[in-house]
């Protein structure tokens, strides 16, 4: 039996942007914005979000010349339904399942 656990506000609301982008990938810089999420929360959760298969990311080379690569990330198939599933206005009662690690 998998365990349950209830997604945060701020997981809700990085979800609802990357889902309002379309599949477009997503910076963490512009998440952060328009989720009104902190990089100190907002990075932690992206990566968990990643490690456990709703989000995919990638590095991407800058448009300008003399700026660093950028992490952008974007929905997998799995994360469009966890994100359909848990609107950020939802109440706390819901959970989602959580994935169990394999050996």
């Amino acid at each position: 039996m998998s365990r349950t656990r209830t997604l945060s506000p701020h997981a809700r609301a990085i979800l609802a942007v990357l889902l309002d982008a379309g599949g477009r990938w997503s910076h963490g810089y512009e998440l952060a914005r328009l989720a009104d999420v902190k990089s100190g929360t907002l990075y932690p959760l992206l990566i968990r979000l990643e490690a456990q298969g709703y989000l995919e990311a990638e590095w991407q080379q800058p448009a300008e010349g003399g700026r660093p690569p950028r992490h952008a990330y974007r929905l997998t198939a799995s994360g469009v339904q966890l994100a359909r599933a848990t609107p950020p206005g939802q109440t706390a009662t819901s959970a989602v399942p959580r994935r169990e690690a394999t050996i």
